[in-house]
């Protein structure tokens, strides 16, 4: 047995039986050692940051890690974007990257790079083994810290020669690790808060989807206490039965007059609300400055634990949460618009699908549209690194195979993975896609003017543009494997839709957006 093949069989012995996957020549014996286990299912992407937004997407659904494999310091620098987004997130992944031989180290080959430096930005947890005995104990390490803190940025580099020396029994099975949990007096003080006049409780992570989510309902019904979250949340439940969570906006100011009435904000499983972005004469943080904020339980805390708690506290048992109806939006007609589409996809979205959303101007209407729709999840982009829809999705889909997965992106910004319609494709995978081509980066636009700009001129325009060429989807996904659809118009978006989800595979929709 070679450090690569006890390696495998410590990840295999451990759950971890999915790799997304873009591997070089230093990565030839893992390689290897992954063909020799077929019960681990290796996945490739042509891109490395669809192999690591992939991941991303597969922790939040089946909340177990996935491997990736990537080739040395370049490699990784690849997929930097989308482990940005994943630890954002607080997302879990295990990340094994490939490393030239220790000893060829020294001549500076041309793909040897920085690659601890390129690493750590991201890792919590970064290790490079030394020897080929410590592989395995090594791989144990990063899959404990990958677990550990609600999910966690695990990455191993792997010198070539620790792979394909002689190494000694895998590790096994790893034991659970404890989670840390507010004190006694933490609770009460929290519980005593929510009851007060214009309280909020604000919460993150497992805490927006599941019975978790309805816990914290429950506790929100029994205390008056208004209940809300961030806007990109890694992952939220929606639609018909899930609980009524108020939202932030994107606008700073918005979220000011939000939050304006609030006095008391406990946090559960979330850190305290922040502007996206700086602007002149705003604030980076949109909570009153009388607000009394109480940190009760920290993104990496017992989260589960703490709203347990919290609810014994509030006596909260027998108090129903505030749930979503069922109300469907009627089939809108005409010319397409954000709005329009919104609406038809609230209306035919099927029962338990998976929403990916980065449409970014397109966000907020879409969202809207689903509100009441059927039952479903909705996974955002936490990082604001762009390019995530796409490898959200494609990970959604492979933990999920009996769910429909939606991808809803801008055309700029589905740019940036491109290359995950081709694994949707080899992988066939349920994934509807809509593209809004708007032809630009319309953000921009807004952003300009966030910061006193009140015109665009020609450089502008050409930064903020993606036209001229005119970007091709339908020839894009279909050089992909992806067959594709270009609509004008919501009759056309209407069937098209209906059509792809209930269609095995792959299929892009692209809405022209004047």
């Amino acid at each position: 047995m070679n450090g690569a093949e006890s390696l495998v069989k410590t990840l295999v012995a451990n759950g971890v039986n999915i790799c997304f996957a873009n591997p070089g020549t230093s990565e030839m014996h893992f390689v290897a050692a992954l063909d020799a286990h077929p019960e681990m299912r290796c996945i490739l992407s042509l891109f490395e940051g669809g192999v690591t937004g992939a991941a991303d997407g597969y922790w939040r659904m089946a909340r177990q890690p996935a491997a990736t494999l990537l080739h040395l310091a370049p490699g990784f620098g690849n997929g930097y974007a989308s482990v940005h987004n994943a630890r954002k997130g607080f997302g879990a992944m295990i990340n094994i990257v490939g490393e030239h031989a220790d000893y060829h180290l020294k001549y500076d080959a041309p793909l040897k790079g920085d690659i601890e430096g390129v690493t750590r930005g991201v890792s919590d947890w970064l290790r490079v083994s030394q020897d080929s005995l410590s592989v395995a104990r090594d791989g144990a390490d990063a899959i404990r810290a990958a677990r550990d803190g609600n999910g966690q940025i695990a990455t191993l580099v792997l010198p070539a020669n620790t792979a394909w020396e002689s190494a000694e029994a895998p590790a096994g099975p790893l034991a659970p690790t404890r989670l840390h949990r507010p004190r006694p007096d933490q609770v009460a003080a929290a519980a005593e808060a929510l009851c007060q006049p214009g309280a909020a409780l604000f919460v993150g992570g497992a805490a927006l989807f599941g019975d978790a989510a309805r816990r914290a309902g429950q506790i929100a019904s029994a205390t008056g206490c208004r209940l809300m979250a961030d806007l990109f949340v890694p992952r939220i439940e929606r639609g018909e039965g899930a609980v009524a969570i108020e939202c932030m906006q994107y606008p700073v100011m918005e979220n000011v007059e939000i939050l304006r009435d609030i006095r008391h904000m406990v946090l559960l499983g979330a850190g305290e609300p922040v502007a996206f972005f700086a602007y002149p004469d705003k604030p980076s943080t949109p909570a009153a400055p009388d607000t009394r904020i109480l940190d009760l339980c920290g993104p990496r805390m017992d989260i589960l634990w703490s709203l347990e708690a919290l609810a014994k506290a509030t006596g909260a048992d027998a108090s129903p949460p505030d749930v979503r109806p069922l109300a469907l939006p009627e089939l809108p007609t005409g010319p397409a618009d954000p709005v329009k589409v919104g609406q038809a996809v609230g209306a035919l979205l099927p029962e338990n699908a998976i929403i990916a959303n980065e449409s970014i101007t397109a966000g907020h209407p879409l969202m809207q549209g689903t509100l009441t729709a059927r039952r479903h999840d909705v996974l955002n982009n936490p990082g604001g690194a762009i390019g995530a829809a796409l490898p959200l999705a494609l990970g959604a889909a492979v933990a999920c195979p009996d769910r429909r997965v939606i991808a809803a992106t801008g055309d700029g910004s589905a740019m940036y993975n491109v290359q995950s319609l081709w694994t949707m494709a080899r992988e066939h995978l349920d994934v509807t896609v809509i593209v809004f081509a708007n032809r630009g980066y319309q953000i921009l636009r807004g952003e300009l003017a966030n910061v006193g700009v009140p015109s665009v001129g020609r450089n502008a325009e050409r930064m903020f543009n993606v036209e001229d060429p005119v970007l091709d989807w339908v020839a894009l996904a279909q050089g992909h494997g992806v067959d594709a659809v270009r609509v004008m118009d919501m009759d056309a978006f209407n069937a098209a839709f209906a059509d792809a989800v209930a269609r095995p595979g792959p299929f892009l929709i692209e809405v022209v957006i004047d």
